[in-house]
C-alpha cells in the first residue's frame, strides 16, 4: 500500500495559503479517483482507495506543519509501511519558481520545517516528494509570513495548474516508478500530462 501525505496546517485560515499546496493536491487524488477523506486517526484526515489498481491511503496530517512527521511515523509504524518504498509526500517549495515542481526520491529538508520534522521523526530521508514551488519569500518578508500568506490571483492559476501535474506525477510514481517519473515532470515543467487520470 502507498501512503499519499499532503504537508499543510488545518483550518480554515490557512486555506489558499503557500504551505497548503500538499493539503490540496491530496484533495485532489480523493477527488479524481473518489477516495472519501472520511476517518480521523494518527492525528490525521485519512482516506483509503485505489489509484492505479493499487491500494492508497491518502492522508492529510491535523499536528501542523512543523509537527508533520508526529503524524506521519504513526501512519508509517501502524501500516508497517517502509518509508523509502511506500511513502509519497507532496509539499511546498519556496526554492522554485511559482508552479514549477520536481520529483525526488529522497534528500535533505532544504529548510522546510514539515520535511525535517518528518525526517527526523522517520530517522530516514529516503522517501518520495513531490515538491510544488511557491515562490521565494520577498526581500523584505519573514518565511513564516510569506508561506503562511495566500496565493494572488495569477499565481493562484499557476498553482491551480501545479497541483494537478503534482497529482499526476503521484500516479506517475504508483504507476511507473520514481525514476520514469523524475524524467517525464521534472525536465521543462511546462509539457507533463495535466491530468492524473
Amino acid at each position: 500500500m502507498f501512503i499519499i501525505a499532503g504537508l499543510g496546517n488545518p483550518g480554515g485560515k490557512y486555506r489558499n495559503t503557500k504551505h497548503n499546496v500538499g493539503f490540496e493536491t491530496i484533495d485532489i487524488l480523493s477527488d479524481r479517483f473518489s477516495i472519501p477523506m472520511d476517518f480521523e486517526k494518527h492525528r490525521a484526515i485519512c482516506g483509503k482507495g485505489l489509484i492505479e489498481g493499487e491500494k492508497v491511503l491518502l492522508v492529510k496530517p491535523l499536528t501542523f506543519m512543523n509537527l508533520s512527521g508526529e503524524s506521519l511515523r504513526e501512519v508509517v509504524s501502524y501500516y508497517k509501511a517502509a518509508p523509502e518504498e511506500d511513502l509519497i509526500v507532496v509539499s511546498d517549495d519556496v526554492d522554485l519558481n511559482p508552479g514549477m515542481i520536481r520529483v525526488r526520491p529522497g534528500g535533505s529538508a532544504g529548510g522546510h520545517n514539515g520535511l525535517k520534522n518528518l525526517i527526523s521523526e522517520l530517522n530516514t530521508d529516503r522517501f518520495k516528494r513531490v515538491r510544488i514551488g511557491v515562490g521565494a519569500r520577498p526581500r523584505n518578508w519573514d518565511l513564516a509570513d510569506w508561506v503562511l500568506s495566500p496565493f494572488d490571483g495569477e499565481a493562484r492559476e499557476l498553482i491551480d495548474d501545479a497541483e494537478i501535474r503534482a497529482a499526476a506525477a503521484v500516479v506517475s510514481i504508483i504507476k511507473d516508478g520514481c525514476d520514469r517519473t523524475m524524467n517525464l515532470f521534472n525536465r521543462s515543467n511546462r509539457s507533463e500530462p495535466s491530468d492524473p487520470e
